[in-house]
Order: C-alpha cells, then sequence, then structure tokens
C-alpha cells in the first residue's frame, strides 16, 4: 500500500511486528537498527564533510561536500576549511593521499591547528620533505554547529 500525505506522525518504523527497524526521538535524532541487537544514532555515524583535491600543478576540487577551496600554503602545507563548521575543535579527520605527482614515491599525510572552522592539512614524501601530493582525500566527523 501507499500512504500520501504532507506529515506523517509517529513514533517507531517497525519492518514486522515485532522489531522497531528505526526510532525518531522528539528532538529529531534518528537511531536505526544495525548489526545483530545494536543501534546506531543516524546523525552522529554521517560524515560531516569530505573532500577529493588534487594538490599538483593546478591545484582543483575534484569533488567534495561541505569544503570550500582549500588555501594553498605552500609545498605540502593546505588550510582546509568548512563551508559548515563543526560546533567544536574535537572533530575527526581522516586523511589518505595518492604518491607524488609522476613518482610511485608514497606519502604521509597529517594534520595540525584545528579550529571550528578549518585545519592545516599536511604532506609529506617518503623522505618525510614535504611534498604537493598527487591527490589527497579528507573525511570529517563530528558535531555540527
Amino acid at each position: 500500500s501507499t500512504i500520501v500525505g504532507t506529515n506523517i506522525e509517529v513514533t517507531n518504523l517497525k519492518y514486522d511486528s515485532d522489531t522497531t527497524s528505526m526510532i525518531i526521538s522528539n528532538t529529531g535524532q534518528v537511531t536505526i537498527q544495525g548489526e545483530g541487537t545494536a543501534t546506531t544514532n543516524l546523525q552522529q555515524g554521517l560524515a560531516k564533510a569530505w573532500i577529493d583535491y588534487k594538490g599538483t600543478s593546478t591545484n582543483a576540487v575534484m569533488d567534495s561536500f561541505n569544503y570550500s577551496s582549500p588555501t594553498d600554503n605552500g609545498t605540502g602545507d593546505y588550510t582546509m576549511t568548512f563551508v559548515s563548521p563543526p560546533s567544536s575543535a574535537n572533530y575527526s579527520i581522516v586523511d589518505g593521499t595518492e604518491r607524488l605527482e609522476n613518482n610511485n614515491s608514497p606519502g604521509i599525510t597529517g594534520f595540525e591547528t584545528s579550529s571550528s572552522t578549518s585545519y592545516i592539512h599536511n604532506h609529506w614524501h617518503s623522505g618525510f620533505g614535504t611534498a604537493d601530493m598527487f591527490r589527497t582525500y579528507s573525511i570529517m566527523h563530528g558535531d555540527l554547529a
């Protein structure tokens, strides 16, 4: 059957008569059934920002969500700024990088100086000197303001 309407008000959504699969609280928090008996808070489990960035030659954002264009501060040094910032500097960044351009040398990424609006993203090559990486990837998890 199909339900059509402007507003549907429910406390629990169930996939059968005995099992609740999603709960929406009166504050808008959504809890869903996870693996086994575990539940997951939907808002806490979502990435709040991600970026695929080309840091060599002509710097370019290949694709992104909730990041403005990074600022190139020099070789291997970028300021990553959020469009909609987290509520504090207490967030988690996961970084990855693709090799140096025209070179198969592995890269190392890290970040420093985080604030609630941005952080500094750094790259080093295997010899531990700074280097612009061909592609870099960052994901932010945390609470939005």
